[in-house]
């Protein structure tokens, strides 16, 4: 049977303990430092307190380690990774591969998006260098998923499903360094694919005006999980490491409920972690931030990725404005709607306006400032009470289903416990057979169901006695203890050791280091100078490189469309400050380059 993780995000504490009682069997995290997301890092007693909660379950904490790192920064991070390692973190998403060359812990290492990670050759590569499971770039097909997969049979495919995309591939990102001194492969992404750009011809005629034309929708792939579980995907991975705490539960339950249906039915197909959940609320990813959906590209280009109109959250349609009056809107919808709730829409220029409505009567809006909206305009809500305050307290809970057999032998008893997964701990204890007046069956069921706060529920209990034996009930309740003991003993998945294979090289690998420089040279494999340390600042740096393709988006690719573009090249995106950035269309690998001028 084949193991299928549901990976959450966790920006603290709160959303990583909220995100295991909602249904993830692993969650990643940062930690104070060299993780990718400058604002959300975690100390070490917080990840302590999540590694305790998690293994409960069955569930792993994985914590980001997933920055270019300086070389003033690799003491502090080997130093690092022994911490993590000591309070029970299950393995490392890392990019530098300076860590290969440190003296690390036992402990697993994953190859994060970040070191782009889109061919099999690549995969084949991270795998003969003792990672344990990569991360795949977001923009991969389940072909090319598929490919990948074929060659590496036994690495754990991890992909996005849900969540914000960059439009860059991960890891060849320089757009934030270069304008803003803020590098993306240290956490500090300025987020440049959601500004607005107009866009020019080499003629400088304006194509189009104030758009955000790099700006895509968010990712969804729920109708696709089968698929992407037969093409060789593991774990299935949830975006979000800077959302709230609601977002955390909404998607985690959603994604959990379709997983396990599909897990119902394909039964060589199983949960990587133990338990069942149940909810206070109906899951729906549309009432959570997103900029609407998309498959991205997992079943080939499509014309529905980008989010021009807006880099913000629009939330979920509610409506049709019905009428407008004098202080109130009027909406035609289905919904039900709360004092306070927040709403937006899109003007006739197509810039997205909004309003908080101050006052609900049914269906009658009253805003605490009339906005210009006409009648026809469809609605959206992208600030939702009553959804709100339902997630905002206690809205799931987790038990794992246990089961306890009593049966007496010659010198006493044996009492075996039955997880839901198979594993079986059983314990005979020395005691003296006595009769008991009465049955005593119920009451040993009674106080072997009696689990307190640990999280088993227990189905049933099994009493296989040949005569009504008296056990005093807090002689069951030691033995009962003395079982869970061992139940509860914690267990750790060790690092796999290096292999031997002889591989295909990668064409080049990102460093910002010394010790990854001289991991490069042993390995015969070339270093690129990440633009973060690199001393002059030269033209036609090379920004970005992205499937999305505006050419494509606006149906003139000669390659899809097989149509001449009216508008001569090269295009250029200005920005609003008035900065210019050549774009190349590579119709040979079917992407787009972002460059500087």
């Amino acid at each position: 049977m084949t193991s299928i993780e549901l990976l959450s995000p966790a920006r603290n504490l709160e959303c990583g303990i909220a995100a295991i009682d909602h249904g993830a069997d692993a969650v990643y995290l940062g930690a104070e430092r060299f993780g990718a997301r400058a604002a959300a890092g975690n100390s070490e007693e917080d990840i302590d307190t999540l590694c305790k909660y998690a293994h409960q379950y069955g569930a792993r904490v994985y914590v980001t380690v997933n920055t270019l790192l300086y070389d003033d920064e690799l003491e502090a991070t080997r130093e690092l990774v022994w911490r993590l390692y000591r309070v029970g973190v299950d393995a490392l998403i890392v990019q530098d591969v300076a860590l290969l060359k440190m003296d690390l812990p036992p402990i697993e290492l994953h190859a994060s998006t970040q070191m782009d990670n889109r061919s099999p050759e690549k995969a084949r590569w991270l795998q003969s260098m003792g990672f344990s499971q990569m991360v795949l770039a977001r923009e991969l097909s389940l072909d090319e998923i598929r490919a990948i997969h074929q060659e590496v049979p036994d690495m754990p495919l991890e992909a996005f499903v849900h969540g914000a995309l960059c439009v860059s591939y991960s890891g060849r990102c320089n757009a934030s360094q270069y304008c803003f001194r803020r590098s993306a492969n240290r956490g500090e992404c300025a987020q440049f694919c959601r500004l607005r750009f107009s866009l020019a011809d080499a003629d400088g005629n304006f194509i189009l005006r104030d758009r955000y034309l790099l700006s895509l929708k968010d990712m969804n792939r729920t109708e696709s999980l089968e698929e992407m579980m037969d093409a060789g995907v593991r774990s299935f991975k949830i975006e979000g490491r800077l959302k709230d705490v609601s977002y955390v539960k909404n998607v985690t339950a959603w994604y959990r409920k379709h997983i396990d249906a599909i897990l119902k039915r394909r039964p060589e197909y199983v949960r990587a972690s133990l338990g069942h959940e149940t909810y206070t609320f109906e899951p729906d990813p549309s009432r959570s931030f997103s900029r609407g959906f998309t498959s991205y590209f997992l079943k080939g280009r499509t014309p529905d990725i980008t989010s021009w109109d807006t880099p913000k959250s629009i939330g979920q349609m509610v409506g049709v404005v019905k009428d407008v009056r004098r202080d109130c809107i009027v909406v035609a919808s289905t919904s039900s709607f709360a004092n306070g709730d927040g709403f937006c829409y899109l003007d006739a220029q197509g810039t997205l306006c909004g309003f908080r409505a101050s006052r609900v009567e049914g269906n009658h809006l009253y805003p605490d400032r009339m906005p210009q909206i006409t009648p026809r305009t469809p609605l959206y809500r992208n600030q939702d009470q009553q959804w709100e305050r339902i997630l905002n307290r206690p809205s799931a809970e987790r038990r794992i289903h246990a089961s306890w057999r009593m049966e007496e032998i010659a010198d006493g008893f044996t009492l075996t416990f039955y997880r839901e997964d198979g594993y079986v701990c059983s314990k005979s204890f020395v005691y003296e057979h006595q009769l008991a007046r009465t049955d005593q069956s119920e009451g040993i069921r009674q106080q072997l169901s009696r689990m307190g706060d640990t999280v088993y529920e227990i189905t049933a209990v099994e009493i296989a006695f040949s005569q009504p034996w008296f056990i005093p009930r807090s002689q069951l309740a030691t033995w009962r203890r003395m079982v869970m003991q061992e139940v509860e003993e914690p267990q750790r998945v060790q690092r796999v050791v290096r292999g031997e294979d002889t591989v295909s090289m990668p064409d080049s690998v990102l460093v910002a280091n010394g010790m990854s420089r001289d991991f490069c040279k042993e390995q015969g494999v070339k270093d690129e100078i990440a633009l973060e340390i690199q001393k002059t600042q030269r033209q036609d740096i090379l920004l970005m490189t992205c499937r999305h393709c505006i050419r494509f988006q606006l149906g003139c690719c000669p390659t899809h469309h097989r149509v001449r573009s009216p508008y001569p090249e090269p295009w250029y995106l200005q920005s609003q400050d008035g900065r210019k950035f050549r774009l190349h269309f590579d119709c040979r690998h079917c992407q787009m380059e972002v460059l500087s001028v």
